[in-house]
């Protein structure tokens, strides 16, 4: 098969500001479309970016088919940027980050626990990627003429060496500056995205996907986002809105879609030899990142506790945080403007930990809902040595859903 010989670079959230990218956010299925059904009242875009003042940019990066040849493809890989005040603020947020199983990398998050703040974007890529992701910010933050002596940027990771030349280091600082510079509000592109482009989750393709929550205005009217890069879990472990998915949907495991010869120490077969993985139920594989924002007042401590609760709705998906995996997640609030003021007291707005609790809700229930919508926006991908990764299939999908009696009622 033949390569091609040119990188595409497809920047999805900058053609938000078009009809056609608009159109491509908005009118992609979700998990809700399906009839998936969800606990809680999601925002208007049920997105990370329904948090006011919260931009996403992502670049997305494929080339290249057939057999692996390091520094030369396949690639499938990407970036993807959270901006917590958008690209005009450097005001930093309170932050709080939690690892369930630490396999995994976020740089800088040494100084969010001792300062309790984020100072600067979010930022996901793949796990051999992350340097130069880290030294691009330190450079668009120079380049932006904003005055500091010295950065320590958030820079997380997960593996996506299956569908993607990793080793190639294909991710470049330039595409952490298109990421960043293609930051905007409003929908944000799931699936084959970003850093999720050569993702795959429960055994399905994955990716990027997010959701929302608006609470009551008993409860403070409240918004939480969240976005996740999902690349973890087991299939027999996948379960969506309770359904044992991963059991009733076995087949459609990832394979190589070849007749030629596989990789040395190969993780899956021949398609034509059913797929299947190699020791079946043995450890998890992958990792997942998961940003939430909120604007409800909270402080470090109380935003920590929020990065815990993901954790939940990562086990009520079958995640178990599993020794391979890298389970790393951060949380961030918006309000407090001003809070990293260096040279007066400051006065603080603080929610009490007594009213905290559908805060700790709506994360679940979002994380629950951004990971769903991560596996149902993904599309199947052919990556290096022609593994083949299969997407959720839809209609199956809606039939176990309803076998169990389980479809949102409309």
């Amino acid at each position: 098969m033949s390569r091609g010989p040119m990188l595409a670079i497809l920047a999805f959230p900058a053609l938000l500001a078009t009809p056609l990218g608009e159109t491509r956010a908005q009118t992609k299925p979700r998990a809700r479309d399906l009839g998936v059904p969800f606990d809680g009242a999601p925002g208007p875009l049920n997105a990370l970016t329904d948090v006011a003042g919260v931009e996403v940019g992502q670049i997305t990066l494929v080339s290249g088919v057939g057999k692996l040849v390091v520094g030369q493809g396949p690639v499938r890989t990407g970036v993807t940027a959270i901006l917590p005040r958008g690209k005009g603020s450097g005001d930093p947020v309170f932050a709080g980050w939690f690892t369930l199983n630490g396999n995994g990398e976020m740089t800088g998050t040494i100084w969010v626990e001792e300062s309790g703040f984020l100072a600067g974007p979010v930022m996901i890529t793949n796990t051999h990627s992350v340097g130069i992701v880290r030294d691009a910010v330190i450079e668009w933050l120079v380049r932006s003429g904003r005055k500091f002596d010295w950065s320590l940027p958030v820079v997380a990771e997960t593996w996506d060496g299956s569908l993607n030349d990793i080793n190639g280091f294909h991710v470049r600082r330039e595409h952490g500056f298109a990421a960043l510079d293609s930051a905007r509000p409003g929908p944000v592109a799931e699936g084959n995205v970003g850093g999720g482009t050569g993702m795959i989750c429960h055994e399905f393709k994955g990716g990027i996907g997010t959701a929302s929550r608006q609470l009551r205005a008993s409860e403070g009217g409240y918004t939480v986002g969240v976005l996740v890069q999902c690349n973890y879990g087991r299939r027999r472990q996948l379960r969506i809105a309770g359904v044992p998915v991963g059991t009733e949907i076995p087949d459609l495991l990832p394979c190589y879609d070849t007749p030629g010869p596989l990789p040395a120490d190969p993780d899956w077969k021949r398609c034509t030899e059913g797929g299947g993985t190699r020791g079946g139920d043995g450890a998890e594989r992958g990792s997942i990142i998961i940003v939430v924002a909120t604007d409800a007042p909270l402080l470090p401590h109380q935003l920590k506790r929020v990065a815990k609760r993901v954790a939940l709705g990562v086990g009520k998906m079958g995640g178990i945080g599993g020794n391979s995996s890298g389970d790393i997640f951060i949380a961030f609030s918006t309000a407090n403007p001003g809070a990293a003021g260096p040279s007066a007291t400051v006065a603080l707005a603080m929610l009490p930990n007594e009213l905290i609790n559908p805060i700790f809700d709506a994360t679940v229930q979002a994380t629950e809902e951004a990971i769903t919508n991560a596996l149902v926006a993904a599309e199947t991908m052919t990556g290096a040595d022609d593994l083949r990764v299969s997407a959720l299939p839809h209609e199956r999908l809606w039939q176990v859903l309803a076998k169990y009696n389980q479809l949102r009622r409309r």
